[in-house]
């Protein structure tokens, strides 16, 4: 394994009596996309900006390439920075925007001149140097501020919800934008966002932020596949929790028993101690529905409500003791022309493709 650029230990950051990062640790690889995602006041942007020097943590350090930052000035980082907001200049054209950091560094005018046309090259704007911001979309404003961002070849880029004010299409055309700038230039990028499917599309690697720490971290495959706490499971992908008693423990699994009786073995355990209350995950697209009768299903349930998603059709089953499951179902399946409310089903699953976790 390559070993760590970007080294961040123990950082905590205070706001009075309030807490917005606790003792968080990360190590970052040089060229990596790392993805810090979490619900809003979860500490992921006040991470970015301890790291960027917006803000000076209370304790804890960080270091890039061996060496700690917490004694050298933001703007002599070395970091690009790429926000919401795209705060670009209106009074300027776009080769004016993207110009401004190399002025600023003095650099030679036939330099600045060769590198801005790169850097629009490379965001695939070439030709929209005389133009004025205001002139132009949404999307192509991010790409300038994201052309400005890399113009001066910094090896970290850190970039906080840049893409949250765009239209899902467009989200996803620069998202596509975004990770092949990745793949051209090998820059190791840091990237802030509240949305698992943005995360998902883009990262190496994701840290799941919540309550000021970092609850689990790994690529998105293995964060759906292997949650390690009830937030990451709930927060990772589609999710249903059903209320469970912990009947054995085994190692790393347990036998549970449902609300209604039910008892499955070989469930996947988190947590400590023997007994006690748990949460079972259930995944809707890892779910199956049969006719009653069929002998294969593990809970017993009607059919509530229907939702054609496209794909998919989301049906709702109501499993009795004020509990219901989400099941995704492929569009076409043909089952789904006998589904409707009322129509009493058998729901199925694999227990090692589940998990509890303790209460």
């Amino acid at each position: 394994m390559t070993s760590s650029f970007i080294q961040i230990r123990d950082i905590r950051k205070n706001y009075g009596p309030i807490t917005a990062v606790n003792d968080v640790t990360l190590d970052i690889r040089k060229g990596e996309f790392m993805t810090f995602l979490g619900p809003s006041g979860s500490g992921k942007s006040t991470t970015l900006y301890m790291l960027a020097g917006f803000e000076n943590p209370t304790s804890g350090d960080i270091r890039v390439d061996e060496k700690s930052v917490l004694d050298t000035p933001s703007h002599k980082r070395n970091i690009g920075m790429v926000f919401q907001r795209y705060t670009l200049f209106p009074h300027l054209t776009v080769g004016e925007n993207v110009a401004f950091p190399l002025r600023i560094r003095r650099l030679p005018k036939a330099e600045i001149h060769l590198r801005v046309k790169d850097a629009l090259r490379l965001v695939r704007l070439e030709g929209f140097e005389d133009r004025k911001p205001a002139l132009m979309s949404g999307g192509q404003q991010q790409r300038v501020a994201l052309a400005r961002a890399l113009v001066y070849e910094p090896p970290i880029l850190l970039m906080d919800e840049p893409l949250s004010a765009l239209d899902k299409k467009l989200r996803e055309e620069i998202q596509f934008e975004i990770r092949r700038i990745h793949r051209e230039t090998g820059v190791t990028i840091l990237y802030v966002t509240h949305d698992q499917e943005e995360a998902l599309r883009l990262s190496d690697r994701i840290a799941v932020f919540s309550h000021g720490r970092v609850d689990q971290i790994g690529s998105g495959s293995m964060l759906y596949a292997e949650p390690s706490t009830r937030f990451v499971a709930g927060f990772i992908g589609d999710s249903n929790f059903i209320d469970v008693d912990i009947l054995e423990t085994r190692g790393k699994s347990a036998k549970i028993v449902t609300k209604g009786g039910v008892e499955v073995s070989g469930v996947p355990l988190h947590g400590q101690g023997d007994g006690g209350k748990g949460s079972l995950l259930l995944r809707p697209e890892r779910l199956e529905l049969r006719k009653v009768g069929s002998d294969q299903g593990l809970l017993r349930g009607t059919v509530l409500d229907m939702h054609f998603l496209g794909n998919n059709t989301d049906v709702v089953v109501d499993i009795g003791s004020g509990e219901t499951l989400s099941v995704k179902m492929p569009f076409g399946h043909p089952m789904l022309a006998e589904l409707g409310p009322s129509v009493m089903v058998e729901v199925t699953f694999n227990a090692g493709a589940t998990h509890v976790f303790r209460s």
